[in-house]
C-alpha cells in the first residue's frame, strides 16, 4: 500500500465518533425541548448552545420551558470540575485584589459560557481554594493568578472523572 492510500483509507475509518459531530453536553440535554431558560441563572438554551443572552430572554419568556442548566444544577449538587489551589508567602495582604481577579475572570467566563461557573471560593488561613464548574475556568483563573501575581502555577488532570487540580505558588512580594 502507498502512503498516499493509507491517508484515503483512514479518512473513511469512522469507527467511535458520532455523526452529529455536536458537543457531549448537548447530546446530555438532548432532552430538553428548545427554547429553553434557566430559572436559576436566566441562561437560554436554544439552538443547541446555552447562552446569556437578555435581549433573546425577553422575546422567548412567553414560550420558554423554566428548566434548571446543568452548570446550575452541577453547583446545587456540590459537583465541580475545576479546582485551584493557592499558597505561598505572598498571598497574605493580597486577599481583596485576588478576590476580585477571581471574580472578574468568572464574570468573563459565564458571560461567554454560561455552563462556566464559580462554586466557592474559601479561605482557610493562609490557603485558597477556588472549586468550578469546568476544567477549563479554573485553568485560566490559575493561569491569570500567575501572570497577574507572578509565581508558577501546575495543572493535574484526573484520570477517573477528567477534573483538573491547579496549584497556583504565590511569592512574597
Amino acid at each position: 500500500m502507498k502512503r498516499s492510500e493509507k491517508g484515503l483509507r483512514t479518512t473513511l475509518n469512522r469507527k467511535g465518533t458520532r455523526s452529529d459531530n455536536s458537543p457531549i453536553l448537548v447530546r446530555k440535554s438532548a432532552r430538553i425541548k428548545q427554547p429553553a431558560i434557566c430559572e436559576r441563572c436566566g441562561a437560554i438554551y436554544a439552538d443547541k448552545t446555552w447562552r446569556n443572552d437578555r435581549r433573546a430572554a425577553a422575546a422567548l419568556l412567553d414560550k420558554a420551558n423554566w428548566i434548571t442548566c446543568p452548570a446550575c444544577s452541577q453547583a446545587r449538587g456540590g459537583v465541580y470540575f475545576g479546582r485551584v489551589l493557592a499558597s505561598g508567602p505572598g498571598l497574605a495582604g493580597r486577599h481583596d485584589a485576588i478576590e476580585r481577579r477571581i471574580a472578574n475572570i468568572a464574570r468573563l467566563a459565564s458571560s461567554r459560557q454560561p455552563e462556566r461557573k464559580l462554586e466557592s471560593v474559601e479561605w482557610s488561613g493562609p490557603k485558597l481554594e477556588v472549586l468550578t464548574t469546568s476544567q477549563k475556568l479554573a485553568h485560566r483563573i490559575a493561569r491569570e493568578l500567575a501572570k497577574t501575581f507572578g509565581g508558577k502555577a501546575v495543572y493535574r488532570w484526573s484520570d477517573d472523572d477528567g477534573s483538573l487540580l491547579a496549584t497556583w505558588n504565590c511569592p512574597a512580594r
